[in-house]
Parts: structure tokens; sequence; C-alpha cells
């Protein structure tokens, strides 16, 4: 672990992933192990997005100062992306759009965002010879958090392992969720320059107060997930706090 400062008063640790857990799934037997994290499950406006990225006995030690999302800051995150796709075998990035969301949930949009994801990384890795037309063929792969809400999506293209905190300890789910975090924030960005009342290019979307002021003065805008701007359909799905990360 490293440790950040807090000021001069005290320093915690932060964890540092490892490539310890897919090393021991490719000593099993394994060609390849696959890393998952998503973003933008809990936010009021735009996507969520998932990225799936490939990872095999050949990647070298990871990216200096890779780190769960959550952990690095923005400039951090936006230098650290490209380095995380170049070392990965493979990777992809799927989005479900707001309107998606709105007509089936956010769970289903999950996997539909996975699988979207799952297929640019096989288009990736298929015309870059990592691998062949079998594709994934049931390959293990790396979900962070103790739910699996991928499997229903993606059938037995992949073989689901969950494991809590996995974004912080692990490096190739640690590389999504880098991964997943800047595409997605990118296209907030991008978002704010079309409807910068809404202060998006800051609070991406998430349950900020500004955010909701803007939305008590201005309306919803079409990237609103309208189903989730009532407050009782706020308080079910958990979207109601200050803009949390995820």
């Amino acid at each position: 672990m490293t440790r950040v400062a807090d000021g001069a008063r005290r320093s915690w640790p932060v964890p540092v992933p490892t490539l310890r857990v897919e090393r021991a799934i490719l000593a099993d037997g394994a060609s390849f192990v696959l890393g998952c994290d998503e973003v933008g499950r809990g936010a009021l406006a735009g996507p969520v997005s998932v990225s799936i990225v490939l990872v095999d006995n050949t990647v070298s030690r990871m990216p200096q100062g890779l780190r769960d999302s959550k952990l690095l800051t923005e400039p951090r995150r936006d230098l650290l992306a490209p380095r995380a796709r170049a070392w990965v075998r493979a990777w992809g990035v799927g989005d479900a759009t707001a309107a998606e969301i709105d007509e089936v949930g956010i769970m289903v949009c999950l996997g539909r965002a996975a699988v979207r994801a799952l297929d640019g990384l096989v288009a990736q890795a298929v015309a870059g010879g990592i691998l062949n037309r079998d594709g994934l063929a049931g390959a293990p792969l790396l979900l962070d958090g103790n739910h699996d809400w991928l499997s229903a999506a993606a059938g037995p293209a992949v073989r689901v392992i969950t494991r809590t905190r996995a974004d912080r300890d692990c490096a190739s789910v640690a590389a999504a969720s880098v991964i997943a975090k800047v595409h997605r924030d990118q296209q907030m960005r991008r978002a704010h320059g079309e409807a910068p009342q809404y202060g998006w290019e800051n609070n991406k979307g998430y349950a900020s107060a500004g955010h909701r002021s803007a939305i008590a003065v201005h309306g919803p805008h079409a990237l609103h997930r309208q189903t989730w701007l009532h407050p009782e359909r706020a308080e079910a799905t958990g979207s109601t706090g200050a803009g949390a990360a995820r």
C-alpha cells in the first residue's frame, strides 16, 4: 500500500492493486482472465458504462499509479486511461443510455452495456490474433462487488467470479474502472457543452445539490433518467447521494 497525506495531520493507506488473483486463475489453467467494472449506476443523467479488459500471462507490470478510479483525481485518470488500454491485451467499453434505463431499469442496462463491451473486446482480440473465432468460450471474469448482474445477459460466454473490492485489489478490474470512468466522463464533458446549465462538466450527471437545483430551474434534459427524478423513485434506486462516483 501507498500512503496519502491529509494535510500535515495524518495519512492513510491507499490500496495498490496487483495481479495476484489473476495469476492464480491463470495458474489453474485459464488462458486469460477478464476484468470488469461499471460506472454511472447511480447518476441522474447520462449513460451507465461498463468496461471489460483481457489479461494473460504475457502482460507486464501494471502501469505505475494504476488504482481504482475512485481513488484517483480526474487529471490522473485521464493520464492513466491510455496507459491502461495499452497495457491490457484487449479491452471494450459499452454504454446503455438514459432512455434505455428509463425503459427497462438499471440492472438490465448494466447487462446490456456489459454485452456491448464484450462484443467490442472480442472484435478487437480476434482482429489482433489474441482470440480465435471461438471467442471467449466461458472465460473467467472478475466482477467487482458481490452481486452477479452480468451472467443473465452474457450467458455462457463468460464465467463470472464476483469479488468485493476487486476494483481496489485486482489490477485488471482497476484498469477497467479507469477506462470506464474516463470514457463516461468524456461523454458528460461533451454533453456539458450542449447544456452547461446542469454543470455536467463537474458533477458528471450525479446528484449534486447544484445539479438538482438546475433541474428544478430548467427542467429535465433528454439525457436525464426521467424515472429517477421523482423523489420516491430516487429513494428506491439509491440515487439521492451527493454525487458519489459510482
